[in-house]
């Protein structure tokens, strides 16, 4: 069971688990062991996941994300097994954890009458410098 928050737990039963040869640093042990973990979880069906968690889940934009709705991550930042399978379940946790989280709305917010002062006050200035630019033909 891979607890997420006190409402959401995933039972093993949803994931689904491939061990590959990784690549990078360990030399023969590398290419001997099966130490990089693929965990995949299905989003779209499955019945643990709150129906909002689900959507925000599957409304981002994220490449680890299958046009199915299954999540994909791939973990092989340690030599051993046990390290990236654990790094990867912890990734998951992560990625559901930010999506039970609600953005709050932006209130825009207007101006203070100072500032709606000062811009006038600019204009004006601005204004009255153009104008003492030109020349009064009235005169001549």
């Amino acid at each position: 069971m891979l607890i997420v928050t006190a409402t959401i737990a995933i039972p093993e039963s949803e994931l689904i688990e491939r061990f590959t040869r990784a690549d990078g640093p360990g030399g023969q042990h590398v290419n001997r062991t099966e130490s990089a973990v693929e965990l995949r979880f299905d989003v779209a069906s499955s019945p643990s996941l709150p129906e909002e968690v689900r959507e925000r889940l599957l409304m981002r934009r994220d490449r680890r994300m299958t046009d199915a709705g299954v999540l994909v991550i791939q973990a092989r930042r340690f030599r051993e097994q046990a390290r990236n399978r654990d790094d990867a379940r912890e990734r998951l946790v992560e990625i559901i954890h930010a999506a039970t989280l609600v953005a709050k709305k932006r209130v825009p917010s207007k101006p203070t009458r100072a500032s709606k002062e000062r811009r006038l006050a600019g204009k004006a200035q601005r204004g009255q410098t153009k104008r003492s630019r030109s020349r009064d033909w009235s005169n001549d």
